[in-house]
């Protein structure tokens, strides 16, 4: 059987007159949105607008749920007491699926953003607390890195889980994500991204940024909104992807 995988981005990722990520074209691109809730990025007009995109392109709706950090993009380590993440994580989702349902869909799965996506990796509490605010607001898919405490412990509590690889990001030895404070964390080349997606979907490995092959099994691919060229970026990937056989197709 050919290898099927979802092309899922960062969407919504703006604020007010602010916009950052290029949502109408990658919509016309990708099968599933990560649509930014309110807490790193996003606003109630936004993503109105980006759900009602979503659902004429035929696209998945996701909540992307981060820590309350606007400042910081959610790229900020924080410490957040459980039961608050927990509820806010379900405030974020809640939210979004007003609008989502209001476009005719609904929100089909959650994934973490930025710092929060990373601490849930090894942080058994946060990724709990996570858990616990989707079960809050229904047992909806998650995306979260291969191996991550974040996925057992969905796993565990019931809830679907789908692992994620990713086009425009380096990895470090042991399969997670490098830093971006690192140099080479991000990765723009279309060549190169496009060839580190076929390798993903199609056989499961990558190069880690110090040159080691690793495992990572995926059903979803992820490309970031903010990554430079990133609708370049995202018509190069499916169109590789699809002339070497690969099917493209959302998850949920």
């Amino acid at each position: 059987m050919s290898p099927v995988i979802d092309l899922n981005a960062d969407l919504g990722e703006g604020f007010g007159r602010w916009r950052l990520t290029e949502d109408e074209q990658l919509l016309t691109v990708v099968t599933s949105a990560n649509i930014a809730c309110g807490f790193h990025a996003g606003d109630a007009a936004t993503m109105r607008r980006v759900c009602e995109q979503a659902v004429e392109h035929g696209v998945r709706i996701g909540a992307q749920v981060s820590y309350r950090d606007l400042a910081g993009f959610g790229r900020r380590a924080m410490d957040v007491p459980a039961d608050e993440l927990a509820a806010e994580v379900a405030y974020q989702i809640g939210a979004l699926e007003v609008f989502a349902r209001a476009a005719g869909a609904g929100v089909s799965y959650v994934k973490p953003h930025g710092a929060l996506y990373n601490r849930v990796v090894h942080d058994e509490e946060q990724a709990g607390a996570v858990v616990d605010g989707v079960l809050l607001a229904g047992a909806l898919p998650v995306l979260g890195l291969p191996g991550s405490r974040f996925l057992e412990i969905a796993g565990k509590a019931g809830l679907p889980v789908v692992a994620e690889a990713f086009a425009d990001r380096a990895y470090t030895d042991e399969g997670t994500l490098v830093p971006r404070t690192r140099e080479g964390s991000v990765i723009a080349d279309p060549t190169a991204v496009a060839e580190r997606s076929l390798r993903l979907a199609a056989r499961g490995e990558v190069t880690s940024l110090d040159g080691r092959l690793i495992a990572v099994r995926a059903r979803s691919l992820c490309l970031h909104g903010d990554t430079p060229g990133a609708v370049e970026l995202a018509r190069e990937i499916r169109l590789r992807l699809e002339r070497t056989g690969v099917e493209v197709a959302a998850f949920a």
